[in-house]
C-alpha cells in the first residue's frame, strides 16, 4: 500500500475519531439528565468516543489486512506476468540467433546461398525455404542446421533448382 494511501486512511480515522468526540460532548451538553455532573456527562461522553475509537480502528486494520493481501495477489500475479514475458523474449532471441547461425553456416558454404535462402526458426524448430543448386546441396543445408547449438528439428522446404 502506497505511504499516500496510508497517510489518507489515517487522516480519515483521525477526523473519526474527533467527529466522534465531538459528537459525544455535543449529545451529553444537549441532555437535560440532572442526575450526572457535567464531569460524569465528560466521562461518558469520553468512554463512548473510546469505544467508537477502537471499534474504526478494528475497522481500518481489517480493511488494510484485506488492502495487504490485495498488493500482494497483485505482485505475485505481477512476477509471474513478467517471469512469462521474460522466457518469451528469451526464447525469440534464441530463435533468432539459431537463424542468424544456420545463415553463417550457409554463407561459409560454396553451394549455399544465405542470400536466397529463408530460414525462419520458431522454439528451436528451424524451416528451410528457398532453392538449392543440388539435391546434395538441399541435403548439406539439412546437416548444417541440425549442427547448430539449440536445433531441435529442420524442415527442408528447399526445391532443387536445375541451371
Amino acid at each position: 500500500m502506497s505511504n499516500y494511501t496510508l497517510a489518507a486512511t489515517h487522516l480519515r480515522f483521525k477526523a473519526l475519531v474527533l467527529s466522534l468526540v465531538a459528537l459525544a460532548v455535543l449529545s451529553a451538553c444537549g441532555k437535560k439528565d440532572d442526575s450526572q455532573t457535567v464531569g460524569q456527562k465528560i466521562d461518558s461522553a469520553v468512554a463512548s468516543t473510546e469505544q467508537a475509537a477502537a471499534e474504526a480502528k478494528a475497522k481500518a486494520e481489517v480493511s488494510m489486512a484485506k488492502a495487504g493481501d490485495a498488493m500482494k495477489d497483485a505482485t505475485q500475479k505481477a512476477e509471474v506476468s513478467g517471469a512469462k514475458t521474460a522466457e518469451s523474449i528469451v526464447g525469440k532471441v534464441d530463435d533468432a540467433a539459431i537463424s542468424a547461425s544456420v545463415l553463417s553456416e550457409f554463407a561459409k558454404d560454396a553451394d549455399l546461398s544465405a542470400i536466397k535462402i529463408d530460414v525462419d526458426t520458431k522454439g528451436g524448430s528451424v524451416t528451410l525455404i528457398g532453392p538449392a543448386p543440388t539435391a546434395a546441396a538441399r541435403d548439406k543445408a539439412t546437416t548444417l542446421a541440425k549442427s547448430i547449438k539449440g536445433v531441435t528439428s529442420v524442415s527442408n522446404k528447399l526445391v532443387v533448382k536445375s541451371s
